[in-house]
């Protein structure tokens, strides 16, 4: 049975929707032709992150999604995606955008990872960014 779970780590941010979220998370695993296993989305302080970032990426820069993927078989997404709240929430302001719709684009976006979409180079970016967009649109709430 597919399981989404969310935590938090070393953060007090307090979900919503999370019934609404999981449903638009696993229609666009199923609308990309994936078997959804297991998806933790864990949200997390910018100083969790960054740790995160340095021992297992040796980056040491501050990001807002880091994601793990877990899977053992083609086609199936087993995974982890790390968000920061403190990105989350400059970005929102950044882009005049409500904090709940901006940690929506960063899941969608670690989920995309997880089907195995790539952002490296401008045109793999750019299917990204329009992927985003597209699911972000299918959210209904």
């Amino acid at each position: 049975m597919a399981k989404i779970n969310f935590y938090t780590e070393d953060s007090n941010y307090s979900l919503i929707n999370k019934r609404l979220i999981k449903k638009w998370i696993e229609e666009t695993v199923d609308a990309e032709g994936y078997l959804l296993e297991d998806l933790n989305f864990i949200l997390c302080s910018d100083e969790y992150l960054l740790r995160i970032n340095q021992d297992f990426l040796q980056h040491d820069d501050y990001t807002d999604v880091i994601t793990f993927d877990n899977s053992a078989e083609p086609k199936t997404i087993a995974g982890d995606i790390f968000i920061s709240i403190e990105r989350i929430k400059e970005n929102a302001a950044a882009f005049k955008a409500a904090t709940a719709d901006e940690l929506c684009r960063v899941m969608i976006h670690g989920t995309l990872h997880l089907l195995g979409y790539k952002d490296k180079t401008k045109a793999t970016k750019t299917e990204m960014t329009t992927k985003e967009d597209f699911y972000l649109g299918k959210r209904g709430f």
